[in-house]
């Protein structure tokens, strides 16, 4: 998973985005889960991306309210 650009989320329509953001945040919650059942992530970094990835979205949601 690579992390989105804040020039690719702007590009989005903002349904595709709320649809983005739904999908990242499924992803984090499986992927949280499968820490906490004490499995070993394949990928450690992949959280910190997730929720980078979530806070851009957030933020080009809310500058666009403006």
């Amino acid at each position: 998973m690579a992390l989105l650009r804040v020039k690719e989320i702007k590009a989005m329509k903002p349904d595709a985005r709320s649809g983005k953001l739904r999908e990242l945040r499924d992803e984090l919650m499986h992927e949280r889960g499968t820490a906490a059942m004490g499995g070993a992530p394949a990928n450690p970094g992949r959280i910190r991306g997730i929720r980078t990835n979530i806070a851009r979205i957030l933020t080009v949601q809310r500058e666009e309210e403006k």
